[in-house]
């Protein structure tokens, strides 16, 4: 079982909406996942309520310190689990932080954000200095199409030593819509340039954990 959370101290920059829609993405994959919504305010839990035509990832609610205690517990049998983070909350981040392999830090094109991402990269090095991991990378969020906003922030995240994904979301309507319909983008527009943003996202995550889904060969590893 592998675990990816995604943290930022800065709310509105998008966490939700990555760990939805990823937590979906990584589900067609072939993967048995599961999504844990560690934010007080619900709103994972509140998309995974909605009804749908089709078995999304399953939803469970977690705002207590010990992640890191209680994931392994309840995701048995999960290929992934993705954490929707907490914002202003050091020590949810801090329990997630020690649950997780992967930590994506979503940060929109905004110097206020990037700065923002500090507390979660000091808390992502702190950790690893002691157990060796998780691996980190940035996620430019909401990103305004035909700006050159996000060329300049992955410039200035760079200063950070950690990736930055190739995988990004922009501003787009159908973020809104799918959520309000408890989907992603995915499935309400296989086609458009939003479910491209979160296929390349997912497929970012899946390289950096060397995983072969099911949808490639029938097998998950």
């Amino acid at each position: 079982m592998k675990v990816v959370a995604v943290l930022n101290e800065k709310g509105g920059c998008g966490k939700t909406t990555i760990a939805t829609n990823l937590a979906r993405g990584l589900q067609l994959e072939g993967l048995d996942v599961m999504l844990v919504d560690s934010d007080v305010q619900g709103s994972a839990r509140d998309w995974g309520a909605v009804e749908t035509d089709f078995d999304k990832p399953a939803v469970i609610g977690m705002d207590r310190p010990t992640l890191h205690k209680d994931i392994p517990k309840v995701a048995e049998g999960s290929d992934i689990v993705v954490i929707d983070g907490a914002a202003r909350a050091e020590k949810m981040q801090t329990s997630a932080i020690k649950a997780s392999d992967l930590v994506l830090i979503p940060v929109q094109p905004s110097a206020y954000d990037i700065w923002s991402s500090e507390t979660v990269v000091d808390l992502v090095q702190a950790r690893r200095e002691i157990a060796g991991k998780p691996e980190a990378a940035f996620v430019i969020s909401r990103q305004i199409v035909g700006t050159n906003l996000a060329g300049e922030a992955q410039e200035a995240l760079e200063s950070f030593d950690l990736p930055v994904l190739e995988g990004r979301t922009a501003q787009r309507v159908i973020y809104t819509e799918a959520a309000s319909q408890g989907r992603s983008v995915l499935d309400v527009d296989s086609s458009s340039k939003a479910a491209d943003e979160v296929r390349s996202i997912v497929k970012d995550t899946l390289a950096i954990f060397d995983i072969q889904t099911a949808k490639a060969n029938g097998t998950a590893r």
